[in-house]
């Protein structure tokens, strides 16, 4: 079992609240994602869960049972951090295997349990290697792999896939929601990157300035966000977001619009602009157009063979029923 409850658990620094009071519940082997912008918690919310911070108030339970003073060991959890934190001197079985030689365990158990955790992760042949003969996404896969021989209740992961390059990070993505897919274990991972949101969770948590500002699926928070901010935050490019006179046409005080919810005609169309950066893509192209008179700029998706250049004027409609709404204090409509 894997279930955690947050209840009205708070957190802060001195006089500074980093954490106001907050209710969450993260269901038994739901992959669960933390996001928002850099400083909005997340961290501070997975290190309360993992007991590395003290609890200033409220109750965090794991199972029903109340952990909000257990010690972070005690807890049933396992952490992967941004950080591989490999022991350089030891090999990939060694480091695996620290943590359950720590608690004493008998060597014929760990020795299952680190064949066991090496075969899920594709570790089995680098074993007798040492840290420094593996690549960044092998030494990723064997700081997880320390954490699964613990069969813990559930995963945090804390950012971590930051350190690794671009192609690496999608790979890395795929595998820890392969993982969760085979072991059916709680997971927690904290992220600012949207996409990775996007394509891992079961649930995304949406956090700012330690509050929660939506919690859903990642299709419920693209397709209703429930304010301006999850708007702008959640779908890359963001939604392109409009006030003045035409939000007032539609009774709101904003309204939004996804860069492919928008069709680009060189003829006629609602709202004209003129075409700055391009960004192609190949199967897509991201237009940026500028001079519509309603934002700095309106981002919309084409085509990657769209014959439009830097300079063009063009013309955008949006679909109507793709219109999202909000009111004056950023509420959707």
């Amino acid at each position: 079992m894997g279930t955690i409850t947050l209840d009205k658990v708070t957190k802060s620094f001195g006089a500074v609240q980093v954490i106001p009071p907050l209710d969450l519940t993260i269901g038994d082997g739901e992959f669960v994602v933390f996001v928002g912008p850099s400083g909005c918690g997340k961290s501070t919310l997975l290190r309360l869960i993992a007991g590395l911070e003290d609890v200033t108030s409220g109750e965090i339970r794991i199972d029903g049972r109340n952990a909000t003073e257990t010690p972070p060991a005690k807890r049933g959890l396992a952490m992967v951090f941004q950080s591989y934190a490999l022991y350089p001197h030891m090999s990939v079985r060694k480091n695996i295997a620290f943590p359950l030689r720590m608690a004493g365990m008998d060597k014929a158990e760990q020795d299952r349990r680190i064949e066991a955790a090496a075969k899920v992760l594709n570790l089995s042949d680098y074993l007798d290697r040492r840290p420094g003969q593996l690549s960044g996404g092998q030494r990723q896969r064997v700081a997880i792999g320390r954490a699964i021989v613990r069969e813990p209740a559930a995963f945090l992961f804390d950012e971590p896939l930051s350190n690794l390059d671009a192609a690496l990070r999608v790979n890395m993505r795929l595998e820890i929601s392969e993982l969760h897919n085979t072991l059916e274990t709680t997971m927690i991972y904290v992220t600012h990157d949207q996409v990775e949101a996007m394509t891992m969770a079961d649930k995304i948590v949406v956090l700012r300035a330690g509050n929660i500002e939506q919690v859903g699926s990642p299709l419920e928070l693209y397709r209703n966000p429930r304010n301006v901010f999850v708007a702008g935050f959640i779908g890359s490019p963001k939604m392109n977001l409009i006030d003045g006179a035409e939000a007032a046409k539609h009774d709101a005080k904003t309204i939004g619009v996804r860069p492919e919810h928008m069709s680009i005609s060189t003829t006629d169309g609602q709202w004209r602009g003129v075409v700055g950066v391009s960004e192609h893509l190949g199967s897509d192209t991201f237009l940026h157009v500028h001079d519509t008179g309603l934002a700095d700029t309106l981002t919309v998706r084409c085509d990657g063979e769209i014959g439009v250049h830097h300079g063009d004027a063009v013309y955008l409609t949006p679909q109507p029923d793709k219109i999202h709404r909000f009111d004056e204090a950023g509420l959707r409509l």
